[in-house]
């Protein structure tokens, strides 16, 4: 017997995802366009022309600041960014993600400007997974930036006048400085783990999943979203969320303490049936949290749904 289901699965599912991912192509090329302010290609007549020229003039093109805007209005990657970062933030024009071919894992590309900061026109970080469903971080590996002479915003130099003499040049230090820009140098584990600390290899699996943390939320709501980060609308949608789940579990805690009065209520009642009375309510009880448990994975994973990779221009 043929199973319609699977016929149906095979045919119109691939259908519907190349045609989402061409949706997604063009929406993300047009936003390109519009943020960077690149020429529409058409026919324009002499006076079109010379008036587009004054406009362009008394008007900047694109939309300045526009990834800036978006990351810092988001609440993780707002903590990597310092103000040092954000001059150089300002040259981002784009930023996509794609898949590893033959691996598990991800690619994310930050396209740059021409800049004073650093020579890279393109800034790469790349997530490879054990298991990209778990998932589970084996490595992640990122861009070495090839900064300009006194611009490295990952470091600063720190000058200590050198005692003895006045005119003696001040002893000069440098030092790790918090910075987005920390984000293409991933914490990496020894190659040997057993020698290290306990202590220590705790701070590394924290700092990794803190690292994947900042690349995904880039993936999964920066780039598919990144209007809406700007704008703050997303933000605040985020908030709103959040409220709903605190509500939903206050009322959930409340029903809890419904039922605990009620059983109260009942052990008063019939003291004779008290052991049988606790294993019904605690059979109850567990059933309820079981329902409740999986009430909340269900929620995470129609949150978790991924959208296609960029590959504008």
């Amino acid at each position: 017997m043929v199973n319609w289901r699977q016929v149906y699965l095979r045919r119109e599912l691939p259908l519907k995802t190349s045609t989402r991912s061409c949706i997604y192509h063009y929406l993300y090329t047009k936003r390109f366009e519009i943020v960077n302010g690149v020429e529409v290609d058409g026919p324009v007549t002499p006076a079109a022309s010379v008036d587009q020229e004054e406009d362009e003039e008394a008007v900047e093109k694109g939309v300045p600041d526009f990834w800036l805007t978006a990351m810092k209005n988001n609440e993780v990657l707002a903590e990597e960014i310092s103000e040092r970062d954000e001059g150089a933030l300002k040259f981002l024009k784009d930023i996509k993600w794609s898949r590893i071919e033959n691996a598990n894992g991800f690619k994310l590309e930050f396209f740059f400007e021409t800049n004073p900061y650093f020579k890279n026109a393109v800034l790469t970080k790349t997530y490879h997974m054990i298991d990209e469903d778990e998932p589970i971080l084996e490595k992640a590996i990122g861009t070495e930036i090839e900064w300009y002479p006194g611009k490295c915003l990952t470091q600063k130099i720190l000058k200590k006048p050198k005692k003895g003499s006045k005119n003696a040049k001040p002893i000069t230090k440098t030092e790790q400085c918090e910075s987005f820009f920390n984000f293409f140098s991933p914490p990496q584990l020894p190659e040997d783990e057993e020698d290290i600390d306990e202590d220590v290899a705790e701070e590394l699996q924290n700092l990794m999943e803190q690292d994947y943390d900042i690349g995904s939320t880039i993936r999964d709501k920066i780039i598919p979203h990144a209007v809406s980060w700007f704008t703050g609308e997303a933000a605040q949608d985020d908030y709103v969320d959040l409220e709903d789940r605190g509500d939903e579990d206050d009322e959930n805690d409340g029903d809890d303490e419904d039922e605990d009065d009620e059983d109260e209520d009942d052990d008063d009642d019939d003291d004779d049936d008290d052991e049988d009375e606790h294993d019904t309510k605690t059979k109850k009880k567990s059933s309820a949290m079981r329902k409740m448990s999986g009430r909340t994975a269900a929620t995470d994973g129609q949150q978790g749904e991924r959208p296609p990779e960029s590959k504008q221009q």
